[in-house]
């Protein structure tokens, strides 16, 4: 297991995306829209791990409801997995609230699944794991 991306949510992708751009000093950005999670994001590469910064496609989006009641901040943290469903049913069985059953699409072709933040001292994580092809995921 290794850390993936830090979610970051934002109300103007394009605004947040300029700060990170200067403060991180680099240009190379992958964009995406998840229409399944109602967000548009930009990632940025940082050594092995990506920040991810997600806007709300949608007033029923759940980053739209993350910034109603929380506003703009960090949203996830996403750990990288080699078998996301096998490693809910482990966490499950070590009594974790599970958000999603299984596994689902995400961004940058990865299968994702959420942990309830009740379970994880108010941290929403996020599992991930890699296209089985192998696929460079980052840009």
């Amino acid at each position: 297991m290794k850390i993936s991306h830090l979610g970051i949510a934002v109300k103007d992708l394009a605004s947040a995306e300029t700060i990170f751009r200067k403060l991180l000093g680099d240009d190379n950005i992958h964009h995406e829209t998840v229409a399944d999670q109602k967000v548009r994001i930009a990632s940025f590469q940082l050594g092995d791990a990506m920040i991810e910064l997600t806007e709300p496609t949608s007033p029923d989006s759940p980053i739209s409801k993350f910034l109603e009641k929380r506003g703009e901040g960090i949203h996830h943290l996403a750990f990288e997995v080699g078998d996301v469903n096998a490693e809910l049913a482990r966490l499950k069985g070590e009594g974790f609230q599970l958000l999603d059953e299984k596994s689902r699409a995400g961004s940058h072709g990865m299968q994702i699944a959420f942990l309830h933040p009740k379970s994880t001292n108010g941290v929403l994580v996020e599992l991930c794991q890699l296209p089985s092809d192998g696929s460079d995921t980052s840009h």
